[in-house]
């Protein structure tokens, strides 16, 4: 062990000694004085690494200045001045139990607006001012400002925002074009390539670090509903949400999203949503879409559980599960029939359903895809069209009054289209809240955009002019159920 050492370290002195202009005349000079020591220093040079069983042979000490002087500066050079950070600002009333009345208004006065504000980090991926953020980012802001690394600050305007993939798109306008970064192929990433963060953490500033891609394809982290998540151990803090993952190349492989951590610091675990999902949120937000519109095919999927797999007589569990399919959908045309397993998707395998909901996302409506299945025990490629989803039988939404827990509240009917919208699954039905007005009395209850309702004084709700209706009954009592992210709630309230 001992040997192993010093044959390390005389490499190294060595390295030091050839990058010195006099390193051939002091070789020379030795290979005279001791004639054998040549052959020596040669030995040592090739079998530095293979003395040791932890290094492959590609692996060595760095030889000559040049070497050891190897940085990450120029590449930093060239992508820095696109990554922006984002400030966001809101407005918010905090009621006070005063307002309202006249006589306690003129004591103590009404309730003063307080103002919120996130800090995070962009990225311009068009010289004509699109920026890509995180929604979390921008969420529920009045007023979003871009300040860029040469200190010039933008308003923006929010083209596009989906919460279900936690993505935005901003656009700042200048007689110049903007520095930008190229968005790069996230599946040619490979476990073990080099990447660098660029962000601004804390608000300290933008900054850089390095490291590795440590996992691909992550899912099942609580992030968002997306689940496709390229993993890095580049430390990733609070404010670099919405900064850039960097290849080796320059191009922009992932926007940095979120981190695992207990202390709310880096601990080496944060998650980026790579480039391919980012280049078709922009390209959408560009052709002025109001939201992100998914490819639709007609059918839903099921996990593969190692159960299902051994039923199927599959080796190992991975693939979607098609549960149900649509009459007159594109998978009904293509021949897909519930018990298939959809294995891969314009040739890469498919893990599971998130995997599956990541391919389709990136693809352009109006194509066409390849699909592997396992159908009754053969494999075979099948070709599926991708459609808009459909509106469905009626695109009318309804603005509800009148004195109850609804009023000020905008619902509609659930159509594929418009569950996309909300960030729902296609295959959702019922009466959705699209729209609640602020200081409405159905805000102040707390309704939401997305929320189903399925009930409301013990009448059915399953259009949107029955609600309508049942918003006008002249109750005091209101019981209602509400559905919101799978769970069903019920309410009863003196109104």
């Amino acid at each position: 062990m001992a040997a192993k050492r010093l044959s390390i370290a005389f490499v190294g002195a060595l390295s030091l000694l050839l990058a010195t202009p006099f390193a051939s005349q002091a070789v020379s000079q030795e290979k005279k004085e001791s004639p054998g020591l040549s052959e020596v220093l040669t030995d040592l040079l090739q079998g530095a690494g293979s003395d040791d069983t932890t290094a492959g042979p590609d692996r060595r000490v760095p030889f000559g200045r040049e070497e050891v002087q190897l940085s990450y500066a120029p590449l930093v050079r060239q992508t820095a001045p696109a990554v922006v950070n984002v400030y966001a600002s809101q407005t918010a009333r905090v009621r006070s139990p005063f307002d309202g009345d006249p006589f306690f208004e003129q004591f103590f006065g009404r309730s003063m607006p307080r103002s919120q504000s996130s800090l995070g980090s962009g990225v311009l991926v068009d010289e004509a001012g699109f920026i890509v953020t995180n929604f979390h980012v921008i969420k529920d802001a009045d007023e979003v400002k871009v300040a860029m690394s040469d200190g010039r600050e933008f308003s923006s305007k929010v083209l596009m925002k989906d919460e279900s993939l936690d993505l935005a798109v901003l656009k700042i306008e200048s007689d110049k074009p903007f520095p930008t970064i190229a968005i790069g192929d996230s599946d040619a990433l490979q476990v073990g390539d080099l990447v660098l963060a660029i962000g601004n953490p804390f608000g300290v500033g933008q900054t850089t670090t390095s490291g590795i891609v440590s996992a691909l394809a992550r899912s099942h982290i609580g992030i968002s509903d997306s689940g496709f998540f390229i993993q890095t151990d580049a430390a990733i803090n609070p404010g670099n949400s919405g900064g850039g993952l960097i290849n080796m190349g320059g191009q922009l492989v992932g926007i940095n999203t979120a981190i695992y951590s207990r202390s709310g610091g880096s601990i080496g675990i944060g998650f980026a949503i790579p480039s391919n999902m980012v280049r078709a949120f922009v390209e959408a937000a560009k052709t002025g879409r109001d939201f992100f519109e998914r490819p639709y095919i007609g059918a839903t999927f099921d996990v593969i559980t190692p159960q299902i797999a051994e039923s199927l007589g599959m080796e190992t569990p991975y693939g979607a599960l098609v549960s149900a399919v649509e009459a007159g959908g594109p998978s009904e045309q293509a021949g897909l029939k519930p018990g298939d397993v959809v294995l891969t998707f314009n040739g890469a395998r498919i893990e599971g359903v998130d995997a599956l909901g990541y391919r389709l996302a990136t693809q352009p409506i109006g194509t066409q895809a390849e699909l592997g299945v396992l159908s009754k025990g053969e494999e075979k490629k099948v070709d599926i069209a991708l459609v808009r989803a459909p509106e469905g039988a009626s695109v009318t939404q309804v603005q509800l009054r009148g004195r109850s827990p609804f009023a000020g509240a905008k619902v509609a009917d659930l159509s594929p289209r418009l569950a996309q919208r909300l960030g729902m699954s296609a295959d959702t039905k019922g009466v959705a809240v699209v729209e609640v007005e602020r200081n409405s009395p159905a805000g102040g209850f707390g309704l939401l955009p997305g929320d189903i309702v399925r009930e409301v004084n013990g009448q059915t709700i399953d259009s949107a002019r029955k609600l309508s209706d049942a918003s006008q009954q002249n109750a005091r009592w209101w019981r209602f159920t509400i559905e919101r992210d799978g769970q069903l709630m019920r309410q009863v309230l003196r109104y």
